[in-house]
C-alpha cells in the first residue's frame, strides 16, 4: 500500500500514539489502558441493578464522556498514521471502530450498550508497551504443535464423542425419566460433564447400577483428560528441539569473518578456511 507525505506535527503525533520506543509513547498507551480499564469498569457497574437505578445520569456522563476520548483518539490515529487505509483495516483499527459505534448505536437501539464491553479488547495494546513479542516465537511453537497434533486431538475428540454417546445411552436405560434421565441427549449431557469431570450436579443417578456407571465414567475421565495435554507437549518437545538445534548450528560463527555455518558436519570455515568450533550435540 502506498504511503503519503507526513507533516512535522503529524509525524511527532505518529511517534506517540503509535510508537512505544519514547517515554511519551509509553505513557500514552499506558494511559490509554488505564482509561479503557476504567470504561469498562463503568460498563459492567451500570449493568448492576441497584447503582445503575441510582447513578444512571452518572454512567451516562462517563460513558460519553470515555466515548469522545476513543473518537477523538481514533480520528487522530487516522489523521496521523501515513497509511490510513491500513489502519483503518487493521485488526486494531477495527476493533478501535467497533468500541465506539455501541455508544452511537444505543441512541437509536437502546438495546445496543450492552456491547460496549468490546472495548476491553484494546487492552491488547498492552502486549506493545511490555514488548511481549519477545514471546511470540514460544507462540509459535504452540500453534506449530497444535497443527502437527491436530489429527491426533481430532481421533481423540470422535473417541470421546463415542464414549459419552456410550455412557448416556447406559445412564438412560438404568435410571430414565423419573431421575431426570428424561432422553437420550439429556443422558449424553450428564455423561459429558461427568467424564470431563465437572460433574454439575442438576442430574444425578440414584440406583445402584447407574451410580456404578457414573463411577466408571468419572475414572475413565481422570483416565484420558491428560491424553491431548500428552500429544501436544510430545509436539513442543519436538519443536524445542528442532529449534535448539538449529540455534547450535546458527551459533557456529567464524572467529576469522564471522560467517555462519549451517553444516554440523564441517570443521573449516567455507569462507576463508578457519577452524570451526565443535557443534556441541548435547545442548540440543
Amino acid at each position: 500500500m502506498s504511503q503519503r507525505e507526513q507533516s512535522a506535527l503529524q509525524k511527532r503525533f505518529f511517534d506517540v500514539i503509535f510508537g512505544t520506543e519514547s517515554p511519551a509513547g509509553k505513557w500514552f498507551d499506558i494511559a490509554l489502558i488505564i482509561v479503557i480499564i476504567a470504561s469498562v469498569a463503568v460498563i459492567m457497574l451500570e449493568s448492576v441493578g441497584t447503582p445503575s437505578a441510582k447513578h444512571a445520569l452518572l454512567y451516562l456522563k462517563l460513558e460519553w464522556m470515555f466515548t469522545l476520548l476513543f473518537t477523538v483518539e481514533y480520528l487522530i490515529r487516522i489523521w496521523c498514521t501515513p497509511n490510513r487505509k491500513g489502519y483503518i483495516f487493521s485488526i486494531y483499527g477495527v476493533v478501535d471502530l467497533m468500541s465506539l459505534l455501541p455508544t452511537f448505536l444505543s441512541l437509536l437501539v437502546p438495546q445496543a450498550a450492552p456491547l460496549l464491553i468490546i472495548r476491553i479488547l484494546r487492552i491488547l495494546r498492552i502486549f506493545r508497551v511490555l514488548r511481549l513479542l519477545a514471546l511470540l516465537q514460544e507462540a509459535n511453537f504452540l500453534a506449530a504443535a497444535l497443527r502437527r497434533s491436530a489429527r491426533k486431538v481430532f481421533v481423540f475428540f470422535a473417541l470421546m464423542m463415542m464414549i459419552t454417546t456410550i455412557f448416556g445411552c447406559l445412564v438412560y436405560v438404568a435410571e430414565g425419566g423419573q431421575n431426570g434421565f428424561d432422553n437420550i441427549p439429556v443422558s449424553i449431557y450428564w455423561a459429558i460433564v461427568t467424564i470431563t469431570t465437572v460433574g454439575y450436579g442438576d442430574v444425578v443417578p440414584h440406583s445402584a447400577i447407574g451410580r456404578a456407571i457414573s463411577a466408571v465414567g468419572m475414572l475413565i475421565g481422570y483416565a484420558v483428560i491428560a491424553v491431548p495435554t500428552g500429544i501436544i507437549t510430545a509436539e513442543l518437545t519436538v519443536s524445542q528441539r528442532a529449534e535448539s538445534e538449529k540455534q547450535a548450528r546458527q551459533a557456529r560463527n567464524c572467529s576469522n569473518c564471522a560467517v555462519v555455518e549451517q553444516d554440523p558436519e564441517a570443521h573449516y570455515c567455507r569462507a576463508c578456511g578457519t577452524f570451526l568450533p565443535e557443534w556441541d550435540q548435547e545442548s540440543t
